[in-house]
């Protein structure tokens, strides 16, 4: 387990939910997943049960059960897990912390609850507060996605004396558009908070406002250039930098153009790493594997074999 001082930085890939062909969790292929991360991508930290693993769309019990397969096979080539254990309920939120503690992740988040949502910013930091004292040895992240919540408070009024009441706090996954929120994140709190950004398409534009690094699922694929323009961001080559995002851009903006979603985003994950990692998870359908396929075509044109 991370001590609670370390800070995340660099980059870290939202992973995918494998499941079988008839949806149910596919825990077989997961020391598969994170062996091409490490080898293929050079990503060796992970954010799992999070909104590109479908999450809510899954039991407490299952949940339990990956976080436990990504913990274990992760045990000796990644760096960090990052355990997602937001759910609406605050007991499942709680269950899901305490058992993240028992599996040996480093790091915990939690996302608003969206469908009974929080009236204000301290409503929420109260939900955060319940939740992260059911792991308080765990450091704890804020995981800002306001979009898909509906909940569109701003981040910066939520960490606002967060840490006050979570002595564990240690940051936020801000998976959002607005760079002036994001920007007072990171300019009125403390050093040792780690702000991840989490929108794959503007990175370049995040670390210049501050960010310590990303957590994305464009990453499961293309880690390997994302880590080549932190590089170079890090060097002050921004021409480098920017060059790299713009590559980034062109492949997210064409997958948009086919019809970009979280179904298409894991199709694409399987033609170019080869692991099968199912469908998603109803309600969502499958995509047109032709079109995924067509994305993955442009990828290696623009990156090459990833």
């Amino acid at each position: 387990m991370a001590p609670v001082g370390k800070k995340l930085t660099g980059l870290v890939a939202a992973t995918f939910t494998p499941l079988t062909p008839h949806g149910e969790v596919n825990l077989s292929v997961i020391g598969q997943y994170i062996d091409y991360l490490v080898e293929r991508q050079g990503v060796r930290k992970i954010f799992v049960n999070g909104t590109t693993g479908e999450s809510m769309s899954f039991s407490v019990k299952e949940r339990k059960l990956l976080t436990d397969e990504w913990c274990q096979r992760g045990r000796g080539k990644l760096d960090e897990v990052i355990v997602h254990v937001g759910c609406s309920s605050l007991k499942d939120c709680q269950e899901l912390a305490s058992h993240a503690v028992e599996a040996g992740a480093d790091g915990i988040a939690v996302i608003s609850p969206s469908f009974l949502k929080p009236p204000n910013a301290a409503a929420l930091r109260m939900f955060l507060q319940e939740v992260a004292a059911a792991a308080p040895a765990l450091p704890f992240y804020y995981y800002h996605i306001p979009n898909l919540t509906g909940v569109h408070l701003l981040a910066s009024d939520v960490v606002e004396g967060i840490e006050e009441m979570i002595p564990s706090f240690r940051g936020l996954k801000f998976s959002g558009n607005d760079l002036l929120d994001f920007g007072q994140c990171v300019s009125c709190n403390p050093g040792h908070w780690t702000h991840l950004y989490g929108v794959d398409e503007q990175l370049l534009a995040a670390l210049a406002m501050g960010a310590d690094g990303a957590v994305g699922s464009t990453y499961n694929y293309m880690g390997s250039t994302a880590n080549r323009l932190l590089s170079a961001f890090d060097k002050g080559d921004l021409k480098q930098a920017r060059d790299l995002q713009f590559q980034m851009q062109g492949i997210i903006l064409f997958a948009i153009k086919e019809g970009f979603n979280l179904a298409m985003n894991k199709q694409i994950m399987c033609e170019l790493s080869g692991i099968p990692l199912g469908p998603p998870r109803l309600p969502l359908l499958p995509c047109d594997v032709s079109k995924a396929c067509a994305v993955a075509q442009k990828l290696r044109s623009v990156l090459g074999e990833q």
